[in-house]
């Protein structure tokens, strides 16, 4: 499998699910009020963008199947794609310099000036300026030298200067180490590369997994790497930039607002900075922005999500069928789980299950296998016919949750479990849901006048 933006680009255009625009676009507001319009429809690459003189992609996997079809599976397959993946990581395989596209340009010192060179839309009404929402942070742990991968949000605030996003992950756990030390965190962002790759970024695993392994194995082929010119990391092959830099220890400034996952601004606050010491990039590189609270947003966040929550599930309720993170929910706060309920208590494990998967979910409904938990309303109707209040909700106060979420209180959230799973003593009769037989097979046109 090819592991290039432009080797994915092009299958998009084969089977129609990519959109061109050849019209000049300003990257303030106009590229992702376009980009939102085809939200979960077909990526779209802009040929001509104000200001510069290269072509910006995004919604590059707006759909599951679309995530489906990077990963060479299917919609049921994926979740257990990853899963396997994040048991049998594949080492990277190094390969030097010689050669390489994404050394075709290299720009060092004061010869990098970040606004003039990459195309980074202003995505929102209050966001503070442009941001880069689709690169890759590589960084090594500075005692054990165990890498991370991640997406962080970065606001860029000077020639070779970006602000930082960094939640309490591994990011910061390795830059907190550095810190300590007085010393800067090398790091390399990454920008252009296949969405396969953006996803494996995402996985939540145990802090010292290289997640450019878990891509190896989701890919079937190892992910090749280079070293980079000015620090010591390696970094994919087939990117369009990369970035090299330092974070700095003791520094902080102004970053955001930015409008993120939830549909709501984070709000401006000191944040670590990335002093950009080196750029390297192809010969008519491709810049590629994700436009925050899309489909190609959520769901890199739902599904390495959704891969943990059925395995901890699994552990509690064996007979567990699927997970989803939804949509409204930013893929993160709203978890919708599918049980065979086998025994009374089923339901309210699987919640608890799910509510230790990650810190930031914070609601949970628990259905029967009948219920199509990626339909709302079939999950709506459980509730309304399945739940009484007083027995099927609880609520757990002051547990750490998400600091995006604007209703919690610097990251304490308060959380609630839905058991709408009918009692095994009434399985029969009044919970049934209603049927017309044949219904499927009409086809209206043959009524229809």
């Amino acid at each position: 499998m090819n592991m290039a933006l432009r080797d994915w680009l092009e299958i998009l255009r084969q089977e129609g699910n990519l959109r061109t625009v050849s019209r000049e676009v300003d990257p303030v507001f106009e590229l992702s009020a376009v980009g939102k319009k085809l939200d979960g429809k077909a990526a779209v690459l802009f040929k001509k963008i104000k200001g510069y003189d290269m072509p910006v992609v995004t919604g590059l996997a707006g759909s599951r199947d679309m995530f489906a079809k990077a990963l060479a599976t299917d919609r049921a397959g994926m979740i257990e794609r990853f899963n396997h993946s994040l048991d049998n990581p594949m080492p990277c395989e190094l390969v030097n310099n010689n050669g390489l596209a994404v050394k075709q340009n290299i720009l060092k010192g004061s010869q990098i000036n970040l606004a003039q060179l990459l195309p980074a839309p202003t995505h929102h009404a209050k966001d503070a300026g442009a941001f880069l929402t689709a690169a890759m942070l590589i960084a090594k742990d500075p005692e054990t030298g165990e890498k991370n991968v991640a997406i962080h949000r970065h606001q860029i605030l000077g020639p070779n200067k970006l602000g930082a996003l960094l939640l309490p992950r591994h990011t910061l756990h390795m830059f907190n180490k550095a810190e300590a030390k007085g010393q800067p965190l090398e790091v390399a962002l990454v920008i252009g590369v296949h969405p396969v790759l953006l996803l494996a970024s995402q996985a939540t695993t145990r802090f010292g997994i290289d997640e450019l392994e878990i891509a190896g194995a989701l890919m079937g082929e190892p992910v090749r790497v280079t070293k980079c010119e000015t620090i010591d990391l390696e970094v994919p092959v087939e990117a369009e930039f990369i970035l090299e830099g330092k974070m700095l220890p003791g520094v902080r400034e102004a970053e955001g607002p930015f409008g993120e996952y939830p549909r709501c601004y984070g709000p401006e606050s000191p944040k670590q900075i990335i002093e950009i010491q080196c750029v390297t990039y192809r010969n008519n590189p491709i810049y590629h922005t994700i436009v925050p609270a899309t489909l190609e947003h959520l769901l890199l966040g739902a599904i390495p999500r959704e891969a943990v929550m059925l395995q901890m599930v699994r552990q509690a309720v064996p007979s567990v069928k699927a997970v989803h993170l939804t949509p409204a929910g930013g893929c993160r706060y709203h978890a919708v789980i599918s049980i065979d309920k086998k025994h009374e208590g089923q339901g309210k494990n699987a919640i608890f299950a799910a509510l230790t998967s990650s810190t930031e979910v914070k609601h949970v409904v628990v259905v029967d296998s009948d219920i199509d938990i990626f339909d709302p309303q079939d999950v709506e109707w459980a509730i309304s016919t399945r739940c009484q209040a007083a027995e099927d909700v609880f609520i757990i106060k002051n547990a750490m949750g998400n600091k995006l979420d604007p209703s919690s209180k610097d990251g304490v959230s308060d959380k609630m479990g839905i058991d709408a799973t009918i009692p095994l003593a009434d399985a029969v009769g009044k919970y049934e849901k209603i049927t017309i037989p044949g219904l499927d097979a009409i086809k209206l046109d043959d009524y229809l006048d």
